[in-house]
């Protein structure tokens, strides 16, 4: 068997297709994690603007000065070194972008003219403690990987199509299954398709969170995700917890989606008699959750966001609300893996070791 499952990840990665979608995906997390990198601005009267590295330095050097838990003496503060001395030509000062920090503050604290709209964390944030600092650099990493994991539940289809449905009129088939059996074969190719699953998301997690240590160092991995800039999505999410913690799950959930997907893509494999149709099938199913009107607030999100492309897109997930006993809703997307992967492993299986090769 341990032969069998090595000539068969041979097979896999042996394939040109599979490698150069392989290096894209590496490729396509390179170019988004510099782009995102050389993209940062940050302004402060104090220290001056910049871009790029110098940006993030500017809005360490900000997060320093009020890292920490914050409180309310910290919020006007704020409100003080962040004050505005031009007109806002009627723009919403909530809008407006200098720096992380700043920007995080008006979104919670500011009225429409940029002065304090009264209200205290307390107000805002309800007894959690919010440990604040330099946390753009990691959000910006969480929302780059939410791109990146899409990208690769489709990688893993475009590697896993082919096993079952490439085979059906290939040499290497009839033989294999003359020495070894059908059964044995279509284990092979199962345990196959699910170790490509775990390695790939593995080396593009690793090689994402290695971007991100380079470029942002560790600051802030241990700081909430509700004290964010205003364009981040991930301060809607409605507990706290720290930018760490946001990225295990999210990482959590790239395997449960490749997992997920895994198992449906080796079904459609087994029963689709050409490649491209195992291709395509595939690939329409993973996106077709995205047609679905079907809100976070909706009690049917509930179920639709069990489907393994809101895996992915893990701010959604992790938006539902927590069950009563405390527990997040999100983690129920692991039973929901197992479920996809366990029903398309074996029924890919039967289908398999029941096709005439000979």
């Amino acid at each position: 068997m341990k032969k069998l499952i090595c000539f068969e990840l041979r097979k896999i990665f042996s394939k040109r297709l599979a490698l150069i979608a392989f290096v894209a995906i590496l490729l396509f997390s390179a170019l988004l994690s510099f782009s995102t990198y050389q993209n940062k601005y940050a302004f402060d009267q104090n220290i001056g603007e910049g871009s790029g590295k110098t940006a993030v330095k500017i809005d360490k050097e900000i997060a320093s000065r009020y890292e920490g838990i914050l409180t309310d003496e910290k919020v006007q503060q704020m409100m003080s070194d962040f004050a505005l001395t031009s007109d806002l030509h009627g723009l919403n000062a909530v809008y407006i972008y200098q720096n992380a920090i700043q920007s995080a503050a008006f979104a919670r604290f500011s009225d429409q003219n940029g002065n304090w709209n009264g209200l205290s964390v307390s107000d805002v944030f309800g007894d959690d403690k919010i440990k604040i600092g330099y946390v753009d650099g990691w959000l910006s990493t969480s929302r780059n990987l939410v791109r990146t994991f899409v990208a690769l539940a489709l990688v893993v289809i475009i590697m896993i199509a082919p096993v079952f449905s490439g085979e059906y009129e290939g040499v290497d088939n009839i033989i294999l299954t003359s020495k070894y059996g059908k059964t044995k074969c279509a284990v092979a190719k199962v345990i196959a398709s699910i170790l490509i699953a775990i390695i790939t998301t593995a080396f593009v997690a690793a090689f994402n969170l290695l971007f991100a240590f380079v470029f942002y160092g560790t600051d802030g991995l241990d700081c909430s995700i509700l004290f964010a800039p205003s364009d981040y999505v991930e301060a809607f999410i409605p507990f706290n917890i720290t930018c760490g913690t946001l990225l295990k799950y999210q990482i959590l959930l790239a395997f449960t989606c490749t997992l997920s997907t895994t198992g449906v893509t080796l079904f459609l494999s087994a029963v689709s008699k050409n490649q491209i149709v195992a291709f395509v099938s595939s690939i329409a199913i993973f996106l077709f959750p995205v047609l679905l009107p079907v809100s976070e607030i909706n009690p049917l999100f509930r179920l639709v966001g069990l489907l393994p492309l809101y895996h992915v897109l893990a701010v959604s997930l992790l938006s539902v609300e927590q069950m009563h006993n405390g527990m997040l809703y999100a983690i129920w997307a692991i039973p929901a893996a197992l479920l996809f992967l366990g029903i398309g492993s074996f029924a890919s299986r039967k289908v398999f070791a029941k096709h005439q090769v000979l």
